[in-house]
Formats: C-alpha cells, sequence, structure tokens
C-alpha cells in the first residue's frame, strides 16, 4: 500500500536559562489544532528494529502536582483503551482499567 498523504504533528517547547520547560504548544493541521498551549505531553514511539519504546516526557515547571496525577490518571485510562483496540483483549484491558480505579482512589481523584 502507497502513501498517498502525510500529516505532521509539530511540538513546540520553550526553555528557560537552565533548559527547563516554561512552554508547551503543539499543532496538527488535519485536528484543526493549531499552536495550542499544554502543560505536560508523554510521547512514545515504538522502535521494531531494536525491540524498545523511546519516550519523551515534559512538563512545565509550573504545572500544579493535583493536575500532574489526574493527567497520569486519565493517560493510564485512555492506555487501556487503546490497548484494547490494539489487541482485543479484554482480560487485561480490564486489569488495566481496575489498576485506574485502584490509582484514582490512592490519590483521592475520585
Amino acid at each position: 500500500m502507497a502513501v498517498t498523504h502525510t500529516s505532521e504533528i509539530r511540538l513546540k517547547v520553550g526553555l528557560d536559562e537552565n533548559r527547563v520547560p516554561e512552554e508547551l504548544s503543539w499543532s496538527a493541521q488535519d485536528g484543526g489544532i493549531n499552536n495550542e498551549a499544554a502543560k505536560a505531553m508523554l510521547l512514545s514511539v515504538w522502535d521494531s528494529k531494536n525491540q524498545e519504546s523511546l519516550k519523551i516526557d515534559l512538563w512545565t515547571k509550573d504545572l500544579p502536582v493535583d493536575e500532574m496525577k489526574t493527567f497520569f490518571h486519565q493517560t493510564l485510562l485512555t492506555m487501556a483503551d487503546t490497548f484494547y483496540k490494539a489487541t482485543q483483549d479484554e482480560k487485561m484491558t480490564a486489569t488495566m482499567k481496575d489498576f485506574c480505579d485502584y490509582f484514582a482512589e490512592k490519590l483521592e481523584l475520585k
């Protein structure tokens, strides 16, 4: 199958003098997103050749800890959904969601 279209997602990171993120923004023209501000991002890519995941985790220094906890909880939930879409493994998806409930309970998010 030949590539008939390409899509680009751009990330912009504004750093302070110590190279600590001050500002994050992203754009995805196909999704109608243009220079949208963010406070945190987690990016994972799969390196099939080396059979390993590579990642970039960034957050601005003014992101409150309670927001980071909520961000992680929501990210874990979406990872469970993505895992199900990719594998159709209902049992492990349910286990992952059980952990998400436990995570939220322990952090008093619910």
